[in-house]
């Protein structure tokens, strides 16, 4: 059997196989992807005094753009970060040259209508930029370090909540007899 055969048939069964193993696309009609699109009021994050407020804006904006906005929606998105500073490159005569940018975003996705907890945890990244430059130098680079750390945790808990989220039903309880 020729490579290219092996490819096609492979392209055919795959689909099969996914389908076999109980695999539904997030974003497929029916899927948690699709439920929970324009569904989420994202809460501003509790910061952590270390956190700056334009942290926040940048992690809840990107947030919208991956679940959708809305103003009042099924669920909401209750967030707390963190960030801090670390020195990673330091000189022989205590200049740092290099900085980590570390956060932390714990979140918690409520159905409101009966404050059933459907999602929640913790994600962590960092990134880092350079203080050998200039002063503008610098400040741009941190800056820029600042907002692809929030675009790394927001995907993460887009990715995370999209994966995990138990969006059953709540079960009533049989009326009292």
């Amino acid at each position: 059997m020729s490579l290219l055969d092996r490819r096609a048939l492979l392209t055919l069964l795959a689909p099969l196989a996914l389908a076999a193993c109980g695999f539904t696309p997030v974003h497929a009609p029916g899927g948690t992807g699709d439920a929970l699109y324009g569904q989420i009021t994202v809460q501003a994050p509790e910061d952590i005094p270390s956190t700056s407020e334009v942290d926040s804006y940048l992690l809840v904006q990107n947030l919208e753009q991956r679940l959708g906005r809305a103003d009042v929606g099924a669920y909401q998105l209750d967030l707390t970060l963190r960030t801090r500073d670390e020195g990673q490159a330091i000189t022989e005569d205590s200049q740092t040259t290099r900085y980590s940018i570390v956060g932390r975003a714990s979140y918690t996705l409520t159905r409101l209508s009966d404050g059933k907890v459907v999602a929640s945890g913790d994600e962590e990244a960092f990134t880092g930029y350079s203080a050998t430059g200039s002063t503008v130098e610098t400040l741009a680079g941190e800056r820029d370090a600042h907002q692809r750390l929030m675009v790394i945790l927001a995907d993460q808990i887009n990715t995370r909540i999209l994966s995990t989220a138990d969006l059953s039903a709540a079960v009533a309880a049989p009326p009292p007899a």
